[in-house]
């Protein structure tokens, strides 16, 4: 929100070429339990997700064979090069009263045009003179851990907004946990990957131990570890949750809300997200190097091909197993997978 603003001051003492990023939007792509990254082949997948990006999404997308940038034919991102595929767990209201679930619609951020989906960011905050290493075919990586039961707010938090606004991602007023309050305006929910490469391995058994953070968890300096010295773009999601909408004062009190994440998670600290790298040629590559010169920010880069919203909107995908996930305010006697709902 008022993103140029709050990078000034989130960037306070870094370099101002650091300022630019690409910052845009995707509508959504699907709505289904799979999950290509944790469970590949698996159908369906333990719980559901909401998807974005490119059309070839797929319930088992080889790694070093499958490329989204190959295999799709349209994106439901602003950039038309970016078959990306990028996904996160679904949000649901879980009835005090009688114990259904309806899942959670999603909003466009401010000042984006898209239908449902996530703001995405490509932000150069590890970059070392003003040099990064664009992501590989093949390349993918998870943020978070849906078992976890541990406050982690640097890198996944949320935003009670119209009820304590924060101001960078994931500072001090945001949240590790869902808000215990009731957010007039909806919660923004952010997931920030790590910033830093080993530079051998495109994926890593748990899809993680191939990159690592600069900066304990949170958004990147240009201080990589020995271990990743690499700079690549730091990937950072931002997930709208129309919860304005379920306003009764008795279900915000003494410590509790009434939502749940789709795998059962009722703190907000299991919130993870999934990266599968799909971009075309060296079109991010020619992004990045793009970013000290001022010709490419946020969803206005020169260097790339940018299509027209009823576009990005118009990309769909079916699911590819059929079932009922909670469309258009349906209520459900359970959450899809059978998932129990944990505190």
């Amino acid at each position: 929100m008022f993103w140029n603003a709050l990078v000034a001051g989130a960037l306070l003492g870094q370099s101002v070429n650091a300022q630019n990023m690409l910052r845009f939007a995707c509508s959504q792509l699907t709505i289904e339990r799979a999950d290509p990254l944790v469970s590949p082949g698996l159908a369906p997948a333990p719980h559901t997700h909401q998807i974005i990006g490119g059309n070839s999404f797929n319930l088992t997308m080889e790694p070093g064979t499958f490329d989204p940038a190959k295999r799709s034919t349209c994106t439901s991102c602003t950039y038309s090069e970016d078959f990306s595929n990028y996904w996160t767990a679904s949000l649901y209201f879980k009835s005090p009263e009688n114990g259904t679930f309806q899942r959670v619609p999603q909003f466009a951020n401010v000042g984006l045009q898209q239908d449902g989906g996530m703001t995405v960011y490509y932000m150069p905050y590890s970059a070392v003179n003003n040099k990064m290493t664009a992501f590989k075919p093949g390349f993918r990586m998870l943020a978070g851990d849906p078992m976890s039961k541990k406050n982690n707010r640097v890198s996944i938090c949320h935003r009670c907004l119209g009820n304590g606004e924060g101001f960078a991602p994931c500072d001090n007023k945001d949240t590790g946990e869902l808000p215990a309050k009731y957010c007039p305006k909806g919660i923004r929910a952010t997931i920030i990957f790590p910033s830093c490469w080993d530079g051998v391995n495109l994926d890593s058994p748990d899809h993680k131990s191939h990159v690592a953070y600069s900066n304990a968890g949170g958004l990147g300096t240009p201080k990589c570890p020995s271990t990743h010295p690499v700079s690549i773009p730091q990937v950072m999601y931002e997930v709208m949750w129309d919860t304005g909408r379920y306003k009764n004062d008795a279900w915000y009190k003494n410590g509790k809300q009434p939502f749940v994440y789709s795998f059962g998670d009722g703190t907000g600290y299991g919130q993870h997200g999934d990266y599968l790298f799909g971009w075309k040629d060296d079109s991010l590559q020619k992004a990045m190097d793009a970013l000290p010169t001022g010709k490419c920010a946020n969803a206005n880069c020169s260097v790339l091909k940018i299509q027209s919203a009823k576009d990005s909107i118009a990309c769909k995908k079916k699911q590819q197993v059929v079932e009922d996930i909670g469309k258009d305010g349906a209520w459900l006697k359970e959450l899809p997978g059978g998932a129990q709902v944990t505190y």
